[in-house]
């Protein structure tokens, strides 16, 4: 059979096709047998071997299979004549039960000539379905009452399959009480007997669940499950019990008609009616007993029905039985004896003499506020009593006499934390049970003006942005007072307080009502910084009382001044003209543009970019320094003036910037010159008109003259000569080469301000000077550079010039900060000498050695 294990479907096929020679010698139908559940494509048999047909005409004479069936399971292959399966053939839905046999016919049909053949397959059944029961649940009611050996039918199970693979036996799950017996129908069919082997107790067990199992015969054995659950039926077998049977209850007297004296409880293990239980008396009960005590039927309690009395009647016996609603009534008894006890049936009394209220908060200690008295009518210790109030209560109880108590102040009060006392007073005798009576008085504290205002804070720090509108609410310093109505009623003030003579109350002002803080004035954080002040906050009670809180106003900067460029200096705007030799070197210092700006932190911060440049490779510029150095060295395709635009931009939001223009020539020469700086304008022209001839006349005379000035300078630099106007802090360094100097005078006020003076030499360092004292007014000023050419010796680092420079910084520095006129005057004097002298002396050099190198 195709599909399957080669070996299996070729003896299988080889027993169906003897099998069905014999039967069409008989009956002239060729008969088969298949096992259902046999896969598609499955061979059966090859039909033009068993039918004698010759293969090569089965096309030809359209040879066709016929089936006699709702479902086309088989089909026949023309070219080798086998006979095969289609599609599964299920045995239970082709055919009933009740068939031992299953067939399923079918007609091979040839044309050419016509010739029928008919053929009758057998499907045999296989183990492929479990029993199954026709209910998952059997539920069987079985009374307590039903004795061993009873038998109870059950449904049983079914099974598709026929023949030895449909039911064939059932099991029970492990009990005592059960067992299952097998029968056999007259159709062969297997079904169960449930045996009831033990005598059954609901009392100790109500429910029995059972598991029913059926199992067929086939190979491997299949299985179906029913649960099985007995419900025992009670019978009225248990009489009621009592938990005694004999109670002894005690009951004080006068106690109220329906108080409870008993509540009996008997239990009945049967259920429904056989457990409903009715409560009564027997007959051995006086009457007595049965007209002061009643028994209700239903729920056994026994409550009292007339009025109790010690003295009268002590004792009370009764039997009650209970007995249940069964067909066959059962019934127990039990024996009570009530004993009734004196009590203490008198309440004590609690009358307050006097009370106080309101009282001031700030009432002394001991001082009393009530007079209470307590009394009862019992004797004994059922008449002695104790008042109580409640604990942690600021008061006492002082007994001042007999059954009279004095309620006095133990501590001290406060309103602000209770502003009411409920006291209770609690009066208890000492009988048993005690008995108590009380009653409760409030008293009411008056307020007293004993707290200061409080402040959230004890500092505030308010952060204000310059340029604020005038009136600007700033914050809301609010106090809280826990006193009442007038000692609560704050009022506001700012304490006042003089910043340079400026009153703290022009600058700022608080609603007096609710604490509000405004400004009075647009602050400027370049003048005003902060402001330190005080806050009284003040109530209206008497005497007042107030408190104050420290309030810090930090103005806070903004981006509203542009940078101002210093250096270098340009009047009025106007162009700036620097000239350097065109033979300066890669990477030489052209120029420096320094802005400063009166902002603070970021916005201070000041970066420095080309605007405008001609030549981008010839010039770059620090963008924090402001330093313009050449990239390269000039060539003679570069244009002798270059415009150079450099803005300054600080690091503000939004950004503001200032721009200065330079105007760069070059020279084929540069010429070499000391620049001084001084903090007094110059108001004479230092340079006379010197000529040639004025040079060699002193010339003659240079030795001696040079004697005598350095036997002058250095008697001056050694007498002390003590500074009048400022501290001589300040250090000057001259660069020894040209400098790029601002032509005008700069005075400041700005504290802020550092004496740098704006200029710095192309190859040399800048000219430092030491930050004056806040607030001082200074005068930065410059020499003009001299644009006039001159020719030098080489040795331009020469032993006169260092000598020079010596003495000319000793006598700088000891006027260097206020000097007088006169000297003033008599420096320069000596430094005009000084300088022709040494001109005369590179003159005389160049005469003498022709052949010097020229010094630009």
């Amino acid at each position: 059979m195709r599909h399957h294990s080669t070996m299996w479907s070729r003896r299988y096929v080889a027993f169906v096709i003897v099998s069905s020679f014999i039967v069409s010698n008989n009956a002239s139908v060729t008969h088969y047998s298949i096992p259902e559940e046999m896969k598609e494509g499955s061979v059966v048999a090859n039909l033009a071997t068993d039918l004698s047909l010759d293969v090569k005409t089965l096309d030809k004479r359209k040879m066709r299979l016929d089936i006699i069936a709702n479902k086309k399971y088989l089909d026949v292959n023309k070219e080798t004549g086998e006979l095969y399966i289609v599609e599964k053939i299920d045995r239970e839905h082709l055919c009933t039960k009740t068939l031992t046999l299953c067939y399923l016919k079918m007609e091979i049909i040839l044309e050419n000539p016509i010739r029928i053949f008919n053929i009758e397959l057998e499907i045999l059944d296989m183990n492929d379905n479990a029993p199954q029961f026709r209910r998952d649940v059997i539920h069987l009611d079985i009374s307590e009452s039903t004795h061993a050996g009873e038998r109870f039918s059950l449904s049983n199970a079914v099974d598709p399959d026929v023949g030895s693979n449909t039911v064939k036996t059932y099991h029970l799950s492990e009990s005592e009480h059960f067992e299952i017996e097998v029968q056999t129908g007259r159709d062969g069919s297997k079904f169960a007997d449930l045996i009831l082997m033990k005598n059954l107790d609901r009392e100790q067990q109500a429910v029995h669940n059972l598991i029913l199992t059926a199992v067929d015969g086939g190979t491997p054995p299949r299985s179906g499950t029913a649960k099985i659950i007995v419900q025992v039926l009670d019978t009225n077998d248990n009489a009621p019990l009592f938990d005694k049977s004999i109670y002894s209850v005690k009951i004080m007297e006068n106690s109220p008609i329906g108080s409870l004296v008993i509540d009996l409880n008997a239990t009945d293990l049967d259920e429904g009616s056989n457990s409903d239980l009715t409560y009564l008396y027997s007959l051995y009960t006086p009457e007595k007993t049965q007209g002061t005590f009643n028994l209700n039927p239903s729920t056994g309690e026994i409550t009292v029905k007339g009025m109790l009395n010690y003295e009268d009647f002590r004792i009370y016996d009764m039997e009650v039985i209970a007995a249940d609603k069964g067909a066959n009534s059962l019934s127990g008894q039990c024996t009570i004896k009530i004993q009734i006890e004196d009590m203490n049936d008198n309440h004590p009394e609690i009358s307050i003499k006097s009370f106080q209220s309101p009282v001031s908060e700030n009432i002394d200690v001991d001082t009393v506020i009530a007079v209470v008295s307590v009394s009862d009518k019992d004797s004994g210790d059922n008449g002695v009593v104790d008042l109580h109030i409640p604990p942690n209560m600021p008061f006492q109880l002082k007994e001042s006499s007999d059954n009279y108590y004095e309620l006095v102040v133990s501590e001290p009060l406060d309103r602000e934390k209770v502003p009411e006392y409920d006291i209770t007073f609690t009066v208890t005798d000492r009988g048993s049970p005690p008995l108590s009576d009380n009653e409760t008085m409030t008293l009411q504290l008056l307020d007293v003006n004993d707290n200061v205002p409080h402040f959230p804070q004890s500092f505030y720090t308010i952060r204000v942005m310059e340029n604020n509108a005038p009136g600007a609410l700033l914050s809301s310093l609010s106090a809280f007072d826990p006193d009442l109505h007038e000692n609560q009623y704050l009022v506001y003030f700012i304490l006042e307080k003089e910043i340079a003579n400026t009153s703290m109350s022009m600058l700022f002002s608080i609603n007096p009502e609710n604490g509000n803080l405004y400004a009075l004035k647009t602050f400027d954080y370049e003048m005003e910084k902060d402001f330190l002040f005080h806050i009284e906050a003040r109530d209206s009670g008497s005497p007042p009382l107030s408190s104050n809180v420290s309030v810090h106003i930090i103005i806070v900067d903004q981006n509203d001044n542009a940078p101002v460029i210093v250096s270098p200096w340009r009047a009025h705007g106007s162009v700036v003209e620097e000239k350097i030799p065109r033979s300066t070197d890669k990477g030489s210092l052209v120029a420096k543009v320094i802005a400063l700006d009166v902002d603070s932190v970021h916005n201070s911060r000041i970066t420095y970019q080309f605007l405008q440049v001609a030549d981008a490779t010839l010039f770059s510029l620090d963008q924090y320094n402001g330093e313009i150095r050449t990239m390269r060295m000039f060539s003679y395709k570069d244009p002798r003036h270059q415009r150079l635009v450099v803005v300054a931009k600080d690091n503000g939001e939004p950004a503001l910037s200032a721009t200065v223009t330079i105007k760069l020539s070059t020279v084929e020469t540069a010429v070499k010159a000391y620049s001084d700086m001084t903090e007094v304008p110059l108001e004479y022209d230092i340079f006379s008109d010197l000529n040639l001839y004025l040079v060699i006349g002193l010339g003659s005379v240079s030795f001696l003259l040079l004697i005598t000035i350095l036997v002058t300078i250095v008697l001056k630099c050694q007498k002390a000569k003590p500074s009048m106007a400022a501290p001589p802090s300040r250090n000057s360094v001259i660069s020894e080469r040209n400098s790029t100097m601002a032509d005008s005078t700069l005075v400041s006020n700005d504290a802020y301000w550092y004496s740098l003076f704006l200029a710095e030499t192309r190859k040399g360092k800048l000219v430092v000077r030491q930050p004056l004292p806040k607030g001082s007014r200074y005068i930065v000023s410059s020499i003009p550079r001299s644009t006039g050419m001159s020719e030098t010796s080489g040795s331009a680092t020469s032993t006169l010039q260092v000598w020079s420079d010596m003495l000319l910084i000793c006598c700088l520095n000891p006027y260097d900060n206020v000097v007088e006129f006169s000297t003033l005057i008599l420096h320069i004097k000596l430094i005009l000498v000084f300088n022709i002298i040494q001109l005369c002396v590179i003159q005389v050099i160049f005469l003498v050695n022709p052949d010097s190198t020229t010094i630009r």
